[in-house]
């Protein structure tokens, strides 16, 4: 399998990239082409000495005879489109944002169970739970916060409860 060089400067650039790139997978692109045209190997053979399956190599080597170097970068994957519109995600930001109401049930916080429940009855989509988690890090929130304080919480009640008022601390 023969593979000619697209411009003259490829091969020093095959060479460098081969030898600096971290990626493994990204690697072996450029020594399968390297191979195919240092060597004069055959693709089964190319696959062999990279461990690598021989359908891959071939795809590898058209892609650099198609484009070259550029060609051998993997395109980013577009994966499947969000189920919230950016309107819709401007406006859970603000829901969130805003706190709990008193249609939440009562709670100090939001859970990722109660967004599910937001999201299902103000915008009519359904997110499982592993799936809100992923679209509440996509907006930038975290699940590892401080715990909130409730709002019925009262500090000055709390500083004068001192441990001598305590009744039911052991050793009394």
């Amino acid at each position: 399998m023969t593979v000619t060089l697209h411009a003259a400067e490829d091969r020093q650039g095959l060479d460098d990239l081969a030898r600096d790139e971290v990626d493994s997978k990204q690697r072996d692109r450029y020594r399968a082409v390297l191979l195919a045209v240092g060597g004069g190997l055959a693709g089964d053979e190319i696959a062999r000495r990279l461990g690598r399956s021989p359908r891959f190599v071939d795809k590898w080597l058209a892609r650099y005879r198609r484009g070259g170097l550029a060609a051998l970068v993997p395109r980013r994957q577009p994966g499947r489109a969000p189920k919230l519109t950016p309107q819709q995600e401007q406006r859970l930001r603000a829901r969130l944002d805003a706190g709990p109401r008193d249609c939440d049930g009562g709670v100090c916080t939001l859970r990722g169970r109660d967004i599910c429940r937001i999201i299902e009855r103000e915008f009519d989509v359904v997110h499982t739970l592993g799936g809100i988690y992923r679209v509440l890090r996509r907006l930038g929130y975290s699940s590892l916060v401080p715990r909130p304080r409730h709002r019925k919480n009262d500090p000055a009640a709390m500083g004068r409860f001192e441990r001598e008022d305590a009744p039911l601390l052991p050793g009394r």
